[in-house]
């Protein structure tokens, strides 16, 4: 349960420290350095500015014309210091914040992407929900308010030590009553409040993002859903998403702005007129001049709110706190070893890398280890051939081929295959980056030193020819998910075969919305190649391109033969 306790504290820091602690800390340390001597500027500053305001009325109760325009004087030059002053100090601020969310989600994007943590994130551990908005949203909050809580502290500590000693040379009661009356209130704010606003704040979090990420899914599926006719059913999932954020919403503005804001208007309104009645008998016997009544309430109200940061920012402190539990979620994903914790005192597939594709007494369950799908399974793959991987829906294959990525392991037995950047994977739905054809064509390399003729050639080869044409060239950028057909995707997929001529290529149903010519094909060209392949099929027309076939049953057994 996500609450206030020193736990928060200990998550704070140590995604806190990765910053403060790492290859940037001398430039980040520097800029915190500029932003406490502007405090500390801005500050005194603001004691100049509250000492002039009760002059200004003391001169002029006393009818004082030149020491009233002195003070004038005084107040605007101080001002021309101040408000500039106050903007460098929010400049640097905001660009101290940029720079650690950018070293931030460099980290945070480096560990989703390590050792495919994003994939293993939809399998292992699907309590880390949509690590979009925690890398996107809640680091932007978490650098931004982590700063801006930072300075407010230390600007409050200078406050309350600049203006409690003018305080305290007005009136001693009022400095004893205002720390009082501040601790009083925080504790009220902090054991009430604490809690229930913490836990409403983390919940809104992921109904907010749950009802979003049910709105992409809309639009990445607009076509399978019309041919359905499942606009129905989509809104009404939408509606139960929204309902669930309506509902939690309605509670949070019901502890929020009510509860809280009943609480915190009564309490901070009561300062405004304690100064004025502590100092008026003094003022009325002639003791303090008038003006001191101005210049108290001034400094009462500046120690006031200094000392009573965590009742006035407790709304948007609840949400920072649930955002730290998100990230910190997310950081202890990425990076401590999953598999080792998942799989404690269970059998993992041991991963050899020799240079060659083989399975020995392999036995793969699903990652929960509730289901067997394949039990002591050998073969060896000869360099150069090829093996069909054929049976039943639902009887693994697929999940043989994420074995041999690497992206399951829960089973025992050994997969011996080559090093993964020798082998290129091709699902049923290819992958379709947002960019241009060129870079369509060489995926998964970020650039390659090839000429428009050979990439021409190449997709003339995979019946796909018209393409630059119909497109205007190499280098347009589209959705190409959205522009070619799903047999053109697939044909795409094998140009990036013959572009990168890898060893091993593993194929799971990719030719499954080809015609049997364009099929004939393309495995005619992927046969002269010399490359050793895997195919996971249905059609008996793929038996002619193999020369072994391996059957998979749904009562764990397996059959190899020669084709």
């Amino acid at each position: 349960m996500v609450h206030f306790n020193r736990n928060v504290f200990h998550k704070f820091w140590s995604i806190a420290k990765l910053y403060w602690t790492g290859n940037e800390r001398r430039g980040a340390f520097t800029l915190l350095a500029i932003l406490g001597l502007l405090l500390i500027a801005y500050t005194q500053l603001s004691v100049i500015l509250n000492e002039s305001q009760g002059a200004l009325i003391s001169n002029l109760a006393a009818k004082n014309q030149s020491a009233f325009w002195r003070t004038v004087l005084k107040f605007l030059i101080v001002l021309i210091v101040y408000v500039p002053l106050f903007a460098g100090f929010s400049y640097t601020q905001n660009k101290l914040g940029l720079y650690w969310r950018r070293w931030l989600t460099h980290y945070f994007l480096d560990g989703y992407f390590r050792k495919r943590n994003f994939y293993k994130l939809t399998v292992y551990n699907k309590e880390i929900d949509n690590p979009d908005q925690r890398i996107a949203e809640d680091i932007r909050s978490f650098t931004q308010d982590s700063l801006l809580f930072l300075l407010v502290i230390i600007q409050s500590f200078l406050q309350v030590f600049a203006f409690s000693a003018v305080l305290w040379s007005i009136s001693p009661k009022l400095v004893v009553f205002l720390f009082s009356y501040a601790i009083i209130g925080t504790i009220i704010t902090t054991v009430i409040f604490g809690r229930k606003l913490v836990q409403l704040n983390y919940a809104q979090l992921q109904k907010e993002a749950n009802f979003r990420f049910g709105l992409v899914r809309v639009r990445e599926n607009a076509e399978s859903i019309a041919f359905y006719r499942g606009e129905n059913q989509e809104k009404n999932n939408l509606f139960n998403l929204f309902k669930e954020l309506f509902r939690n919403f309605n509670l949070l503005i019901l502890w929020q702005e009510l509860y809280l804001g009943i609480f915190v208007n009564t309490y901070e309104f009561l300062p405004y007129i304690i100064p004025a009645v502590v100092v008026a008998p003094s003022v009325l016997s002639g003791e303090l001049e008038v003006g001191k009544v101005s210049e108290a309430t001034g400094a009462f109200a500046r120690v006031f709110f200094s000392l009573n940061i965590i009742v006035s920012r407790f709304q948007s402190l609840t949400y920072f706190v649930a955002g730290v539990e998100r990230l910190w979620g997310l950081n202890q994903f990425i990076n401590q070893e999953r598999e080792e914790k998942l799989t404690a005192n269970r059998q993992v597939i041991e991963v050899i890398e020799n240079g060659k594709l083989a399975l020995k007494n392999l036995t793969l369950q699903t990652p929960n280890y509730h289901n067997t799908l394949v039990e002591d399974l050998s073969f060896e793959l000869p360099p150069g051939k090829g093996l069909l991987i054929m049976g039943a829906s639902g009887c693994g294959k697929s999940s043989l081929l994420r074995a041999v990525a690497g992206l399951w392991n829960s089973g025992r037995g050994k997969i011996i295959r080559p090093s993964l950047d020798k082998i290129l994977f091709l699902p049923q739905k290819p992958y379709m980056i947002i960019g241009t054809l060129r870079q369509q064509l060489i995926y998964p390399r970020v650039e390659m030193n090839i000429t428009e003729e050979e990439l021409e050639e190449i997709l003339r080869l995979v019946n796909l020819g018209d393409l630059p044409e119909r497109f205007e060239g190499f280098d347009v950028e589209k959705d190409w998910g959205e522009v070619l057909s799903l047999g053109e995707q697939q044909r795409i997929a094998f140009a990036r075969i013959l572009i990168n001529r890898p060893e091993y290529v593993i194929l799971d149903e990719a030719t499954s919305a080809l015609d049997s010519r364009n099929e004939s094909l393309l495995y005619q060209h992927l046969s002269s190649l010399n490359t050793t392949y895997v195919s996971v099929g249905h059609r008996e027309s793929l038996k002619k391109y193999h020369h072994y076939l391996l059957v998979m049953k749904e009562d764990t057994s397996w059959e190899l033969e020669s084709l």
